[in-house]
């Protein structure tokens, strides 16, 4: 009788946002659930990256708390069994606000915002821009890690398309979320030089 090799007999399942929820929870440590497959979030965020978020937090707040609800990380978006993310910022109309329920954001939100730090790029251009493009979140921001620019992408069928880049002065417009109205120096006049 022939030996099986451990290896041939070991299966390797995909976890379920059940395994993920059942972590335990050690402080500083994030993970994104990415097709059934732990993914750490490390190193955690530098200061200017939350400095960033939680000035365009701010600033979402002033103009869209009426029509939506305005979260940032960690917060869980499950949009699968296998696939959970933690973006930047998200946005829900309070229209849908049954995708919210106590483990988080159950569905595509209305708007998710990321932004870029040194060791998130590939990570964040890449792999989330394809996960919120297949799971139908209809509008997508990146934001550079020194806040100069944005990116918005809006979905197109079943595709984002990149629309528009937003620098300086150019107020940061979007069809789909009337009540947005900033701009990118609106964000880097209240974040202080940093030293390294």
């Amino acid at each position: 009788m022939k030996k099986e090799k451990p290896e041939e007999t070991v299966k390797e399942e995909r976890l379920t946002y059940e395994d993920y929820a059942a972590l335990p929870d050690v402080e500083g440590v994030r993970y994104e659930l990415v097709d059934g497959v732990l993914e750490l979030l490390t190193p955690s965020p530098t200061s200017k990256h939350q400095m960033i978020s939680a000035r365009m937090q701010f600033l979402l707040t002033q103009t869209c708390d009426e029509d939506y609800l305005i979260l940032d990380a960690p917060m869980d978006v499950i949009l699968s069994p296998y696939e959970v993310r933690q973006p930047d910022l998200i946005m829900v109309h309070r229209s849908r606000i049954s995708i919210v329920s106590k483990r988080g954001i159950e569905g595509p939100p209305d708007l998710v915002v990321e932004i870029l730090s040194p060791y998130s790029v590939k990570r964040d251009k890449v792999g989330k821009l394809k996960t919120y493009e297949k799971y139908g979140i209809p509008e997508f921001w990146i934001v550079e890690a020194s806040g100069t620019y944005l990116e918005q992408y809006v979905l197109k069928d079943t595709k984002y398309e990149l629309v528009e880049v937003f620098t300086g002065e150019e107020p940061v417009r979007s069809e789909r979320l009337p009540c947005v109205s900033f701009t990118m120096n609106d964000i880097l006049s209240r974040i202080p030089d940093l030293p390294d």
